[in-house]
C-alpha cells in the first residue's frame, strides 16, 4: 500500500547547505522507490493556517518510508534541513484501492453509543 512522506517546512532563510539538501535528497528516496509527489510548489489554504511550505514524497510502501527515513544516505543529509528550516514531518500510510470510509464511521457510531 502506498505510503507518503509529509513536511510542512517552515518559513526559513535560504541557506547553502538548504541548497545542497534540496539536491542531494533524490538519491536518497530514489533506492527505496520514493518520488516527489508536491516539491516548490504554491498552496492555497482553505481553513486554518500553513505559513510555510509542503513536501510530499511517495513510497510503494510504509515499510520502504521507514527504510529511507532511517537509511544512513538520509541521515547524512537531514541535518543540511533541520539546522536552517524547522518542519513537522509525518509518515503516513495511504489507504487501500477501493477504500470506504463508512465502516469508519459506522465504527465511530458504535462508540458513541
Amino acid at each position: 500500500m502506498t505510503a507518503y512522506a509529509i513536511a510542512h517546512l517552515q518559513e526559513a532563510e535560504l541557506h547553502p547547505d538548504i541548497a545542497e539538501y534540496i539536491e542531494r535528497i533524490p538519491e536518497t528516496f530514489l533506492p527505496f522507490g520514493g518520488q516527489f509527489l508536491v516539491h516548490a510548489a504554491a498552496h492555497e489554504v482553505k481553513e486554518g493556517s500553513w505559513p510555510g511550505h509542503v513536501v510530499i514524497i511517495g513510497f510503494p510502501s510504509i515499510d520502504d518510508a521507514r527504510r529511507w527515513w532511517d537509511s544512513p544516505a538520509y541521515r547524512r543529509i537531514a541535518p543540511l534541513r533541520s539546522r536552517h528550516i524547522a518542519s513537522d514531518i509525518i509518515l503516513v500510510e495511504g489507504v487501500p484501492e477501493g477504500y470506504d470510509p463508512s465502516g469508519t464511521a459506522q465504527a465511530m457510531r458504535g462508540s458513541l453509543e
